[in-house]
């Protein structure tokens, strides 16, 4: 969680009691907090491998016929005892934080069919996984077969990819075709770009990947500016180049990133998730007459509040038109945002305002959506689709989730860091205007963005 999720270990060893061992304890163990807002759990791959195996699991070796069975008996207890379904990982993208794959990563298709007839033995859950597709026709065809002999539905993570743009159309090319086969596979997209907030108070910024910027890294934020924006410090750094030892640390997202300065935007306030060219960093670079390290250097070093937006996904023609072709798919759910991981370098919590704002009220640049579409998307064809059979509309006998919106006041701020995990760690918040009130089981739980101490939220379990 530490390499993939960029949580530090010191927030999860102290906010984390440890008080459980199998899925069932830790429902239960879940369903003891006070919260909120309701939440619900799948069950992951990685450790469930890891408890079975053990160190076979870390160092990747193919899982027995006996490891098989134990794991999918596991997850047939973590279904009857309220999983809403399972998922694993099957890209390049996950790494620990000593730059290793995660256990899962190369597992074979037998361990994986395995497990998954796990949920069709139980006639419940759903199977998710974020894969590389290495070989398209091949991910097809046992996803194909997995979600028609179980009966299960089977969805995974897809966004385009500015390195071949051609391939988010083939893949959802695979998904119609595997319905047409009368599988129930579903393609999960972003509504937003996925993008890396960069900045000195943040995780990663473009100099990070540089050995003379790492003597600085461990300082206090104040003290590490102060002698950031030391001149003698300053040439060093811009004087460094990435250091491929650094980089192998990272997966192939930051990798890509490293000194892609045209695709580096100001963030703003309010910020611009789709903005224009002139706003990268190159664009500055080149009306300054400066090169485009100095600008990045000189405007985050200027001040802690001062971020860099790198939109991995979402630009394959420097607009959102990818992303809306995807969103209008009938073979897409939308989901894919990091709300509470990578909680120094990415804040998706924004997302669902963000839909409403862009897609259906400002979007400028292109076509938008209805307003009533982005609802739907965002509420009935979710709980749909997992089994949230109590909620998603507003019809009597439904859970009274409800936000009431100002909807031409709504807005969002500029990202800020803060240091409220346990243990001080840092994470990224955005605030949000125009709610004027959330509601939770018809209990407000916000008031204009104050939280009102109400905490009707619960644990959800699946059939129940």
């Amino acid at each position: 969680m530490e390499g993939v999720e960029d949580i530090p270990g010191p927030v999860l060893a102290v906010g984390l009691k440890w008080d459980w061992e199998s899925f069932p304890d830790f429902l239960d163990a879940l369903e003891g907090m006070p919260r909120t807002i309701d939440v619900a759990a799948q069950i992951p791959h990685h450790p469930l491998r890891v408890y079975v195996m053990g160190d076979r699991a870390i160092r990747r070796e193919p899982a027995t016929a006996a490891d098989i069975a134990e794991m999918r008996r596991l997850t047939e207890e973590a279904l009857r005892a309220g999983a809403f379904g399972f998922t694993t990982s099957r890209t390049n993208a996950h790494k620990t934080t000593q730059g290793e794959m995660v256990p899962g990563r190369f597992a074979e298709i037998d361990e994986l069919t395995g497990i998954g007839c796990g949920l069709g033995a139980t006639g419940a859950g759903t199977f998710g996984m974020n894969s590389d597709f290495e070989d398209e026709n091949a991910e097809f065809r046992w996803l194909t077969r997995l979600a028609r002999e179980t009966g299960r539905p089977v969805w995974f993570l897809l966004t385009d990819r500015p390195t071949d743009p051609e391939r988010w159309r083939r893949i959802m090319a695979g998904v119609h075709q595997a319905r047409a086969a009368g599988a129930s596979v579903t393609a999960q997209v972003a509504g937003r770009p996925v993008g890396l907030i960069l900045g000195i108070a943040t995780s990663l910024n473009p100099f990070a990947v540089r050995e003379s910027y790492k003597l600085f890294e461990s300082l206090p934020l104040s003290e590490r500016l102060t002698r950031l924006r030391d001149p003698a410090v300053r040439r060093a750094i811009l004087d460094d180049r990435p250091s491929p030892a650094l980089l192998s640390r990272f997966g192939p997202l930051v990798q890509f990133a490293a000194g892609k300065w045209d695709r580096m935007y100001v963030m703003g306030d309010p910020p611009d998730y789709e903005p224009r060219a002139q706003t990268s960093v190159t664009g500055i670079a080149t009306r300054e007459g400066r090169s485009p390290d100095e600008v990045a250097y000189d405007y985050l070093t200027a001040d802690a509040g001062n971020f860099l937006f790198f939109p991995v996904t979402g630009y394959a023609r420097d607009d959102h038109e990818p992303i809306r072709e995807m969103l209008t798919d009938p073979g897409t759910l939308l989901g894919l945002g990091d709300g509470g991981a990578h909680v120094a370098m990415i804040v998706d919590a924004s997302a669902p305002t963000y839909m409403l704002t862009h897609w259906a009220r400002d979007r400028q640049r292109g076509l938008g959506l209805p307003l009533a579409f982005i609802v739907k998307r965002q509420t009935s064809e979710t709980a749909d689709f997992f089994g949230f059979h109590d909620r998603g509309r507003l019809e009597p006998g439904k859970r009274a989730d409800i936000n009431l919106i100002d909807f031409n006041r709504l807005s969002l701020h500029t990202p800020e860091v803060v240091n409220d995990l346990p243990a001080g760690g840092k994470r990224l918040v955005q605030r949000a205007e125009g709610y004027e009130a959330t509601l939770v089981a018809g209990t407000p739980v916000f008031e204009r963005g104050e939280h009102t101490g109400a905490k009707p939220g619960r644990l959800v379990r699946r059939g129940g």
